[in-house]
C-alpha cells in the first residue's frame, strides 16, 4: 500500500526549489530563511522540510541544476569526434546559451557563487574544470589554425563565457527565440577570434 505523501498538494520538490531560487536571487542566500521559502509558497516550514533537509541542500540542488546543464553540453561536445576544435567550441558556446536561457534563475544563482561555503566551493571547482576544458578547446582550435594565434587561450575562454554569462543581466524569455540568440552570440564571438586575412 502506498502511503499518502505529506505536504500540501501541488507543491513538489521542483516548486520548492523554484521558490527558493527566486528568493536567493532577489534577497541573497544568507538573507533568505526557510520560513521565507515556506511563506512564498503558502505552506508550513515543516512542509518544506518534507522535501529537503535544509537551506544548504536547496542551494546545492539549485547550483547543481545549472552545472549539470553545462556538463551535459560539454559531454555532447566531447562526442563530436569528427568535428574540428573550432566546431566543437562553437557548439559549446551555442549549447551554453541554450542552457542559460532554459535554466536562467539557476544559472543566475550559480554566477553569484563566491565560495562562502563548502557547497559554493564545490560549485567553483566544477566551474574551474569546465573553464579548463574550454581553454583546451581554444588551444586546439589555435593549433589547427582556426583561431588567431595572438590570443591568449585562457583569456579567450573567459571572454567567450563572459559574453554568454552576461545574458543573465538582461535576457528574459519574452525577448525572442533562444536558438536565434545562441546563433547571434556565437557569430559575434567567433568573428573576432578568426584569423585575419592578410
Amino acid at each position: 500500500m502506498t502511503l499518502p505523501r505529506r505536504g500540501r498538494p501541488g507543491h513538489d520538490l521542483d516548486a520548492v526549489l523554484a521558490a527558493a531560487v527566486t528568493l536567493f536571487n532577489a534577497r541573497g542566500y544568507d538573507a533568505t530563511s526557510m520560513d521565507d521559502v515556506a511563506r512564498s509558497l503558502g505552506i508550513t516550514k515543516s512542509s518544506v522540510y518534507h522535501h529537503v533537509r535544509g537551506k544548504q541542500e536547496l542551494l546545492r540542488t539549485a547550483i547543481g541544476h545549472a552545472l549539470d546543464g553545462l556538463d551535459d553540453a560539454m559531454t555532447q561536445v566531447r562526442g563530436l569526434a569528427d568535428a574540428t576544435a573550432l566546431e566543437r567550441l562553437e557548439t559549446l558556446v551555442r549549447l551554453s546559451v541554450l542552457v542559460l536561457t532554459s535554466r536562467l534563475p539557476y544559472v543566475t544563482l550559480l554566477l553569484r557563487v563566491r565560495g562562502n561555503s563548502a557547497v559554493e566551493l564545490d560549485a567553483l571547482q566544477r566551474r574551474r574544470a569546465f573553464d579548463h576544458e574550454v581553454t583546451a578547446l581554444v588551444k586546439a582550435a589555435q593549433a589547427e589554425g582556426s583561431i588567431r594565434p595572438d590570443v591568449d587561450p585562457a583569456t579567450a575562454a573567459r571572454l567567450l563565457f563572459g559574453m554568454v554569462n552576461s545574458l543573465v543581466e538582461w535576457y528574459s524569455p519574452d525577448r525572442g527565440n533562444a536558438g536565434e540568440l545562441a546563433t547571434t552570440v556565437t557569430a559575434l564571438a567567433f568573428d573576432g577570434l578568426r584569423p585575419r586575412s592578410p
